[in-house]
């Protein structure tokens, strides 16, 4: 088993190294931040399943099956209509506007600590929920693989990270258009062979599968009981505003698209994107139904933790060891591409947000000297912040993101709806008081909630706490002839 593991690591490093020899980079800041503006549309579009989805979905999403059903492809159908928005209400903007970060919008409609106070949270939001994707795909690693040969966690993570920063510190965004498009490929090849070896193992044609998947009380897709936290329109609301705010005003998932040629270009990779992710996803929910009506027949036990089915399954060979190697290039190349893009947005932003070094005319070769030490401190961020999840534990991964995502990003939300939906002007002095008070506020009604009204948030936080800084902004502002 472990042969199998460090042989399919093995080739998949050796491949990507050997692809992003190909792949020429200035190596500049242009090159890092921008692509110079040329990447082709498609490319893009099909790169950006592997980063949104990550080793989280291929591990999180078949093991969330059992306690959900298919009900998460509502907020997939949530997701598109998200899509679209972002496509035909944000990118026009942020293509008009030339911006390298999308936190300079902020700058310009409302000021400089407006600027810093979106890129704050976005640098909060994008490293706790990176993290936390990594964290998942390396203890998964790590048990499979590391952990027999007697070496700590730590090392697997440190081995992860140091790869990542090795292939991004040159090219940064132009190496990652490319790259990631080869790691979503190998994820779904990858994926597809799992669900053609269970398929195997329960003797099922592909009318099976439809029929094992149409027959089990797992294979619902929507619910109408409004009392439910999994309501259909509960659901896709929440779904279309959280790809609205992990994407649409997400610098990680925009500076990809701004590397596109034109705003017409961008446009057709993120309505594409949005398109591709409904199958993509119902695939992992397939496989989900599949394993757990396996390990049903066969008398598995089925661990108390969705995340650890899959794996749990790889490992022991239940699945038979064929899985071994399609799965470990899987979650490798989801893992990779997701936190790649991440730790170059996050570079990008503190450089161009907070340190501005292409604002204040600072020499190249020093601004190229402090991007790369930018670039190492984010690898360190991402080292600590999986610690505190490897400390802490965890339930769902993909439960726990969206969760942290409803406190991080709702005063980006309510901020970019402010300015694109309002003629007022928010005093910029108050913002970052309004940006900090507005998640504890929903801390505390997520607490007082179901003692007092018997109520259980879900991902609705985002909204609230969106409209909460919205509110704030409001009283704070005054209007603008």
């Amino acid at each position: 088993m472990n042969l199998l593991v460090f042989s399919a690591l093995g080739l998949y490093i050796l491949l990507l190294v050997v692809f992003t020899r190909f792949v020429r980079s200035e190596g500049d800041n242009n090159a890092f931040f921008r692509a110079g503006r040329r990447s082709p549309w498609l490319l893009v579009a099909f790169g950006m399943i592997g980063s949104s989805i990550s080793g989280v979905s291929l591990v999180s999403v078949p093991g969330w099956v059992d306690k959900t059903g298919m009900t998460y492809m509502q907020m997939c159908l949530g997701f598109t209509c998200g899509f679209v928005t972002i496509a035909y209400v944000l990118l026009p903007l942020y293509y008009r506007l030339r911006l390298t970060s999308i936190y300079g919008y902020l700058a310009q409609r409302f000021g400089r600590r407006s600027h810093l106070t979106g890129a704050c949270f976005f640098l909060l939001s994008k490293l706790t929920g990176a993290a936390a994707r990594l964290f998942l795909t390396c203890t998964v690693l790590h048990e499979m693989a590391i952990r027999p040969l007697g070496l700590p966690f730590a090392f697997t993570v440190g081995a992860v990270l140091l790869a990542i920063f090795l292939y991004t510190r040159k090219g940064g965004i132009e190496n990652i258009v490319r790259t990631d498009a080869l790691q979503t490929f190998c994820m779904l090849l990858a994926t597809g062979c799992i669900v053609w070896s269970v398929s195997q193992k329960m003797n099922l044609s592909p009318s099976g599968i439809a029929e094992t998947i149409g027959q089990s009380p797992m294979g619902r897709m929507l619910c109408f009981d409004a009392s439910s936290t999994q309501f259909f329109l509960r659901q896709f609301v929440n779904g279309m505003f959280i790809t609205i705010v992990m994407n649409g005003i997400d610098q990680d998932m925009m500076q990809k698209n701004l590397t596109c040629t034109s705003l017409r270009a961008a446009q057709k990779n993120m309505c594409l994107y949005g398109f591709c992710i409904l199958p993509v996803n119902l695939l992992f929910l397939a496989l989900g139904v599949l394993l757990y009506t396996f390990a049903a027949r066969e008398g598995i036990a089925i661990p108390e933790a969705g995340d650890r089915f899959l794996p749990m399954l790889v490992g022991s060979g239940a699945l038979g060891t064929v899985v071994v190697f399609p799965f470990t290039i899987g979650i490798t190349a989801a893992a990779l591409s997701s936190a790649d893009s991440a730790m170059t947005s996050l570079t990008t932003s503190i450089c161009v947000d907070v340190l501005r070094i292409e604002s204040k005319g600072i020499d190249p070769e020093k601004a190229l000297s402090v991007r790369h030490r930018v670039h190492a401190a984010v690898a360190l961020a991402f080292a600590f912040c999986i610690a505190i999840f490897h400390l802490a534990g965890s339930g769902t991964i993909i439960d726990t993101i969206y969760r942290l995502a409803g406190y991080t990003y709702g005063p980006l939300l309510g901020l970019f709806c402010f300015g694109l939906f309002t003629r007022r002007q928010a005093a910029d002095s108050a913002v970052p008081y309004i940006a900090v008070v507005s998640p504890l506020v929903c801390v505390a009604l997520d607490y007082l909630a179901p003692l007092l009204w018997n109520y259980h948030f879900s991902y609705e936080l985002l909204l609230l706490n969106a409209a909460l800084t919205f509110c704030g902004l409001f009283v704070s502002s005054r209007h603008v002839a």
